[in-house]
């Protein structure tokens, strides 16, 4: 079955008080589990991102405003837009992009 990456763009709302917090952990948490097995790798979120330049330098932050992705198999790509616009992550000012994962050979 296909395997599609939801990357989570950067939200500019945060859950402000520890309670709001927990409410959207919830709300999350929830989602993962009616995707059952189709959630291949839930939950990765990143900090610490650095950028490697082509000159080899580096450069603290880093420019998608990815925070983190969770992998999933869906039947397609409709399916899988299907299962990202029930993602909490949208509720809270976030957006999703949904890619397609293409398997390569060894």
């Amino acid at each position: 079955m296909p395997q599609f990456m939801l990357t989570y763009v950067g939200s500019p709302n945060h859950p402000s008080t520890p309670e709001e917090g927990k409410k959207h952990m919830a709300e999350y948490k929830a989602w993962l589990d009616e995707l059952g097995t189709a959630a291949i790798s839930p939950m990765n979120p990143l900090k610490g991102t650095c950028l490697v330049n082509p000159d080899a330098s580096i450069t603290q932050g880093g420019i998608t405003g990815m925070s983190g992705y969770t992998l999933i198999e869906a039947e397609s790509l409709e399916a899988a837009l299907e299962i990202a616009k029930a993602c909490p992550y949208l509720g809270i000012g976030g957006t999703l992009e949904v890619s397609e994962k293409i398997e390569m050979g060894k």
